[in-house]
């Protein structure tokens, strides 16, 4: 499908379990990729969801199969909701990353959930999804994918941080795009912030109030997979394997938890911006954790930290995938093997129409 305007709409759920982002697009190509944002919406995952998503990763394959059939219908039903409430007609096409379970490139294997043909019937739209197989199938991590609208829509920045689940990475060296997951976010503020009641640590400020502890920050540092050169990509197995193992061994305040993995990620962050008098564009849920963005701030003094408009911020990883959507469909490289370490670019996804 070779035009010069797509309407689209972009589904993604991230690891922080926030709820289903969709976002109705118009995406347009003169020389270059501009998108105009009509219309966002976060829904939130019921209780049962957010049990069912956390708890995923612990599930036998039958286990799966039935909770994958589940959520196709969960994410169909959230999807026609949307479409019904606004109005929309004349979509080319809806654009949707499923919600990651299982991530395990290193064994050749990842999984999202709600990626199953049965979408496109029940929403009654075509649909393109199921976008990191193919990589880890070329040898690929299976991510991070959002650097290449990274390079296509938000080019004017250097670099491009997305604080959300996890935080990752994109900018241009050499003429290629390199990308990576730097640390876990939000999958452990969130966690801990859950322990105390709340669905997270608003603006940090249960983090700010924390005390630092040196001990355990340096362990917490001094995991093996920061020295780790790219590509690389984290997921929830790394959070129970690696994380939480360490933050049990000690027996101190939630805040002070808190406290002591905010300085954590904006260390780790801090390593991998090297590049003195640039742009850093900031995005997801990360970006409205002021104590967080603080203490980034105080490690990269001479980094002009840009936070855009709202819809940006917590609409940026769905509109990347619905580019990635479109991009398929023209049968063009969505998939960069720089940031993946797949053994060439590439068109991903799964294509299923309606009729």
């Amino acid at each position: 499908m070779q035009k010069d305007s797509y309407s689209v709409i972009g589904v993604m759920s991230g690891t922080s379990l926030d709820g289903v982002d969709l976002v109705y697009v118009t995406l347009s190509f003169s020389s270059k990729w501009n998108f105009k944002i009509h219309i966002f919406e976060t829904v939130p995952y019921t209780e049962y969801w957010i049990s069912m998503l956390s708890n995923s990763i612990h599930l036998s394959n039958n286990e799966l199969l039935d909770l994958n059939l589940k959520y196709t219908e969960e994410l169909a039903k959230i999807i026609s909701e949307f479409i019904t409430k606004n109005e929309i007609q004349n979509i080319d096409i809806v654009c949707s990353h499923g919600h990651t379970v299982l991530h395990q490139p290193e064994n050749g294997f990842t999984l999202q959930i709600g990626n199953l043909s049965k979408i496109a019937e029940l929403i009654k739209q075509n649909v393109v999804c199921d976008f990191r197989v193919q990589d880890v199938q070329l040898g690929g991590q299976g991510a991070p994918l959002v650097p290449i609208g990274d390079r296509l829509l938000f080019s004017e920045y250097d670099y491009c941080l997305n604080l959300g689940g996890f935080s990752n990475i994109s900018f241009e060296e050499d003429g290629e795009r390199i990308a990576f997951d730097i640390s876990p976010v939000n999958t452990v503020l969130n966690f801990y912030a859950n322990q105390l009641g709340l669905n997270y640590d608003d603006k940090g400020n249960l983090a700010k109030k924390g005390l630092l502890n040196n001990e355990l920050l340096i362990e917490l540092n001094s995991l093996i997979f920061y020295e780790q050169s790219y590509p690389k990509s984290l997921g929830m197995e790394f959070v129970n394997s690696k994380i939480f193992p360490v933050l049990n061994k000690y027996s101190i305040p939630v805040n002070n938890i808190l406290r002591t993995f905010v300085e954590h990620i904006a260390f780790q962050i801090s390593k991998v911006i090297v590049k003195k008098n640039t742009s850093v564009l900031i995005t997801g849920g990360g970006a409205y954790n002021d104590f967080l963005i603080e203490r980034i701030k105080s490690y990269l003094p001479n980094i002009n930290l840009v936070i855009p408009n709202n819809i940006i911020v917590e609409s940026k990883e769905a509109l990347v995938f619905a580019l990635l959507g479109v991009l398929k469909l023209r049968n063009e490289n969505n998939t960069l093997a720089s940031v993946t370490g797949a053994r060439q670019n590439h068109s991903a996804g799964n294509v299923f129409t309606w009729k």
